[in-house]
């Protein structure tokens, strides 16, 4: 399985980003994916999960201002993160998770940066 994000770049304080993650397979083979996020000298945090029945959560930073999403016909998770601020900054990254019996298996992305800044 390959994920691949996209759609990081350099914007304002208050901007508008969106983010896309492309699955190799079908996503609703997962069990959930996520987006997660590693700043400078932080550790890596969770940032927003959807499971395959369609539930979303975020962490409480970005509630309400960021929007999981998916579209299964391009295989595809979005993050749309408005009013993004200066502790936005980070590389974001697309994981999933899928059962693999007897067990489970994690997949992650690249990466991609997203930087906020005036």
């Amino acid at each position: 399985v390959q994920l691949v994000e996209s759609g990081g770049g350099l914007v304002q304080p208050g901007g508008s980003l969106r983010l896309s993650c492309v699955a190799s397979e079908n996503i609703f083979s997962f069990l959930f994916m996520d987006w997660y996020r590693r700043a400078p000298g932080k550790q890596r945090e969770l940032v927003a999960s959807i499971t395959a029945g369609g539930t979303t959560n975020y962490a409480t930073s970005v509630k309400g201002r960021f929007t999981v999403s998916r579209e299964g016909e391009k295989n595809t998770m979005y993050l749309q993160m408005n009013s993004l601020k200066p502790e936005d900054t980070a590389i974001y990254y697309c994981h999933a998770r899928r059962v693999v019996v007897p067990s489970q298996r994690d997949y992650w992305g690249q990466g991609t940066q997203v930087t906020v800044s005036s």
